[in-house]
């Protein structure tokens, strides 16, 4: 393994595994792989919104999902999030409330990959990894959508996946 380089499995369309792809190319070339998503949910409803640090080389400055990244090859989605949730918000999820909230496909939605969602329950803001989030807030998914309609800068997929995950709250 060459040292730096990050590995991810690439899939097929039913999110099989069928080889390696290194991050770069995977997204240079669109080729699809497999992402863990992940919001804190307060008792309130509300989801903690982090601002990514201006340092990070994709989509700095913008608003993220509470824990994002990508799983590793020969990783599964799992391993993924509680390895990325450790990383970003120092939470272990063996001491925490947490559920798979949903799976989705980049063939069927219009999101970057194949993503698990995940949900920690909590009304406790995290300690962050300031390496990663500058800033964060409580928003309800329709105040979180309206600030991106402002022109908050947001990640890629944030928008789309709130509306997919939440949209019942929307109304």
């Amino acid at each position: 393994m060459t040292a730096g380089v990050e590995w991810l499995d690439r899939v097929n369309k039913r999110d099989e595994v069928i080889g390696r792809v290194t991050r770069d190319e995977a997204w240079a070339r669109s080729l699809p792989v497999r992402v863990i998503n992940a919001f804190l949910v307060n008792s309130h409803g509300q989801l903690w919104i982090p601002r990514r640090t201006m340092h990070k080389r994709m989509f700095p400055g913008c608003l993220d999902m509470s824990v994002g990244g990508h799983v590793d090859s020969g990783e599964d989605y799992v391993e993924a999030f509680r390895r990325e949730t450790q990383e970003e918000l120092h939470i272990d999820l063996d001491m925490i409330s947490w559920r798979e909230r949903a799976a989705f496909s980049p063939f069927e939605t219009a999101l970057s990959a194949f993503m698990r969602v995940y949900e920690i329950h909590t009304d406790q803001a995290p300690d962050y990894n300031r390496d990663d989030f500058s800033e964060a807030w409580w928003l309800t998914p329709c105040e979180l959508l309206r600030r991106i309609e402002a022109g908050d800068p947001a990640k890629g997929d944030l928008a789309e996946l709130v509306r997919l995950c939440y949209g019942d709250q929307l109304t």
